[in-house]
């Protein structure tokens, strides 16, 4: 017994790339990634900028990624995919910041190791 899928006619294959869409993204991922390779390895950003031009290269690299292969975009059938995935990245980036935040603050309120017992307990 055939089952039909209850999309709307041609709803099924918007979601999906197409074969030269693959195959760009492919090439820009590539590219990309030498590029990353080619800047650290052969010394061709100065060293001063080469985590700036590491960092830019891999968000290049994110998004090249989610475009071509996550398919996110601003098209009508994809704004919801869209808007949860932003909406998890900034709960992520919420809850890496406080747990650092958190982290840091106990570490500067806590006992410095350079105090010896006698101080630390003149402080009192």
């Amino acid at each position: 017994m055939k089952t039909k899928h209850l999309h709307p006619a041609g709803a099924a294959d918007a979601a999906h790339g197409s074969f030269k869409g693959y195959v760009v993204g492919f090439v820009l991922s590539v590219l990309l990634t030498f590029a990353s390779f080619g800047a650290v390895m052969l010394d061709v950003v100065p060293r001063h900028l080469g985590l700036a031009a590491i960092v830019a290269l891999c968000v290049a690299q994110l998004l090249v990624q989610l475009v071509f292969f996550l398919h996110m975009g601003a098209a009508r059938d994809q704004r919801q995919n869209t808007a949860i995935f932003i909406c998890s990245a900034l709960l992520i980036a919420i809850i890496v910041a406080g747990s650092l935040w958190v982290m840091h603050n106990a570490n500067v309120n806590m006992m410095p190791t350079q105090m010896s017992m006698e101080r630390a307990k003149m402080r009192d």
